[in-house]
């Protein structure tokens, strides 16, 4: 398996795209803008979106890919591409994003029959199984009802690849990540320390609160920062570098890869 990065940042500038990962060929985990660096052929092949919640820099890039692709999709009979989320999500997707004002109700086209999207809803604690690939949902604390995601490795390989999604200080999170084997986790550091006060209001971490928690954090697993606001990457990583670790936190960069086996 093998995973990688399309958009990272926690919103959008040049070069900057917004948080998408690619799950091998036909898999997305959350759907931003960097979703439009792919091909038309590379878009057409994604058969799953798993979303955190339903934030707009998370989600923007399903509507845009359902019209994308909807024609050849519908052309050679594929099957509908599922939208997994926790049910508040796909609710507010369904209210104000495919509400034929905003966007037109592609979970209805072409027809209701066979449209290009189904909604499929999850819960926090299940695991999907996604032609032989196993993704639990994990645990998020943000503004809005959120979780994140495990890609666990197949058996006999380094780990999980983990991803925060959008958090804040969330002990859960981390209680069951110690549980399994973790090769790589993937931890949003959206605000720099002087805007701590903005983070913790808008349900995001900055360097002190990360700090708190990372005593917790898996001893062999790489921890990489994702989400970081444009300007503020260097005061971020600034920040997380006096903290000293024995291991190093990374920046998350557009075009990193991963490969779980």
């Amino acid at each position: 398996m093998k995973i990688q990065v399309l958009g990272c940042s926690g919103s959008i500038a040049r070069d900057c795209r917004t948080t998408s990962f690619l799950l091998d060929q036909d898999v997305l985990i959350d759907a931003g803008t960097g979703v439009g660096d792919l091909s038309l052929d590379a878009l057409e092949r994604i058969d799953h979106i798993l979303l955190t919640h339903s934030h707009l820099d998370h989600v923007l890039g399903v509507p845009l890919l359902a019209d994308s692709v909807l024609r050849r999709r519908q052309a050679r009979g594929a099957a509908p591409i599922e939208v997994h989320a926790l049910p508040e999500t796909l609710a507010v997707l369904r209210a104000h994003l495919f509400n034929n004002h905003l966007w037109p109700d592609f979970t209805r086209l072409p027809t209701a029959e066979y449209p290009v999207l189904r909604f499929v809803p999850f819960n926090v604690g299940n695991t999907l199984e996604l032609a032989g690939r196993r993704v639990e949902v994990l645990s998020a604390r943000h503004s809005v009802p959120a979780c994140g995601f495990a890609v666990h490795g197949p058996d006999g390989g380094r780990g999980a690849w983990v991803f925060s999604g959008d958090t804040g200080p969330n002990p859960a999170f981390w209680e069951r990540i110690a549980q399994f084997p973790v090769a790589h986790v993937v931890i949003e550091t959206a605000f720099s320390e002087p805007e701590c006060r903005l983070a913790k209001a808008s349900g995001h971490h900055c360097p002190s609160t990360l700090a708190a928690e990372l005593a917790t954090a898996p001893p062999d697993a790489s921890i990489y920062i994702t989400h970081i606001k444009p300007g503020e990457i260097d005061a971020v990583m600034a920040g997380l570098r006096a903290l000293k670790r024995e291991r190093p936190l990374m920046e998350l960069l557009k075009g990193d890869t991963f490969e779980l086996g």
